[in-house]
């Protein structure tokens, strides 16, 4: 990477060749975890000065090795994850945490620690609610990761390392927020494939560097010239993950995406981790409660044992009706991996939340692979008729 190339130029660099910087950490002695899931609380890493590096699937690789250990009929995330960690794409990582987002996630954690050749594995058990006793039992499985990691690397996590730990990746996920607040204008000042590579290249990077970068990057964003141009739609697209600017070129032709509500976008930076007397309570109520997943169930009230359907999908979706204002969003693209069951489920109530607020939305599903964008940009190209 060039010391020269600043912002926006430095974040293309690291979305083309994503595992350089990680390969140079880790030949200047750092140690380099990965992780498959935005759920991984990265806090724990850091303030142990282990370097986090997401591990994602590659739409253009054909999976072949992952089909020794999962079948067909599966997450296809999952599976090309898999795929390229055994095909060795991922051979400068020190270990893996995993954690129990999903069931194919978890089924597939099984496979990788036997498959994988790590010195470091670990499982995160989550419950899929929020409930009082559920945080705690996550409480407990932090606790238990915090011992792991302690053991892997003979040092203490202590309560002032994590809280410093948690104060970087707070700011992280504040200059997030502001780089989103620049999609707001008309036309935004940054594009839908700009916010995928930088979020892509702030998960390839520690956080200190990743939150200099984002600096840059806000700093150029704001005072730009060559602002996207103006389009008749302007899209919320609500999905499992969206990683790929091949992917989100195709809702871009004709279209300015100005909220990504996916992994690959937003939700693992909307809130902030509250400072505890044990920071592990923090972060036990901010990954239960605040990362919008589908595979997390949010009741309308506590306890509740007769359902009402309207405050139902009120708890679980109305925070998109502040940002479908402030965003002036016209249309939503609900964008789905073929098996992800979390999602698939979501997708009739979240329709039936967008008609109830008058915005207009359509459901696509596709399988993440290469061959699968030709059909995607045809079904997307036909809904934004329909806005124009």
């Amino acid at each position: 990477m060039s010391d020269k190339s600043k912002g926006l130029s430095k974040v293309q660099e690291i979305y083309r060749n994503r595992s350089q910087r990680a390969k140079e950490l880790k030949a200047a002695g750092k140690k380099i975890i990965g992780y498959p899931c935005v759920y991984v609380p990265l806090e724990m890493l850091t303030a142990l000065d282990l370097v986090p590096y997401r591990a994602y699937g590659d739409i253009r690789e054909a999976v072949t090795e992952a089909d020794r250990a999962l079948p067909t009929s599966f997450c296809p995330i999952m599976r090309t994850c898999l795929d390229c960690d055994l095909k060795g794409k991922n051979d400068f990582l020190d270990g893996m945490v995993t954690v129990h987002s999903c069931d194919p996630q978890e089924k597939t954690a099984r496979v990788w620690e036997s498959y994988a050749d790590y010195p470091y594995f670990h499982f995160i058990d989550m419950p899929s609610t929020v409930r009082p006793e559920a945080i705690e039992y996550f409480k407990s499985q932090l606790n238990d990761f915090r011992k792991t990691l302690e053991a892997f690397t003979g040092q203490k996590l202590s309560a002032d390392k994590l809280k410093s730990a948690i104060k970087a990746h707070n700011q992280q996920r504040a200059l997030v927020q502001q780089l989103y607040e620049l999609t707001k204008p008309v036309p935004p000042l940054i594009s839908g494939i700009e916010l995928v590579q930088v979020v892509k290249a702030l998960m390839s990077l520690p956080v200190a560097e990743g939150n200099d970068l984002l600096t840059q990057v806000i700093g150029e964003v704001k005072n730009r010239t060559d602002v996207p141009k103006k389009k008749p739609a302007r899209l919320l697209i609500w999905s499992s993950t969206l990683d790929d600017t091949d992917i989100m070129q195709i809702f871009e032709t004709k279209a300015n995406v100005v909220m990504d509500e996916t992994c690959g976008g937003i939700r693992a930076y909307r809130g902030s981790v509250k400072l505890t007397t044990d920071p592990l309570d923090g972060l036990a109520d901010y990954y239960m409660k605040e990362i919008t997943c589908a595979r997390t169930f949010r009741q309308a009230t506590l306890g509740e044992t007769k359902k009402d359907y309207a405050k139902d999908i009120q708890s679980r979706f109305g925070y998109l009706k502040g940002i479908v204002k402030e965003w002036k969003i016209n249309g939503t693209i609900l964008l789905l991996v073929r098996y992800c069951d979390p999602f698939a489920f979501e997708m009739p109530s979240l329709k039936d939340y967008l008609d109830s607020i008058g915005i207009p939305s359509t459901y696509i599903e596709y399988d993440y692979t290469i061959g699968a964008l030709a059909p995607l940009r045809t079904r997307v190209e036909a809904f934004l008729e329909t806005l124009s």
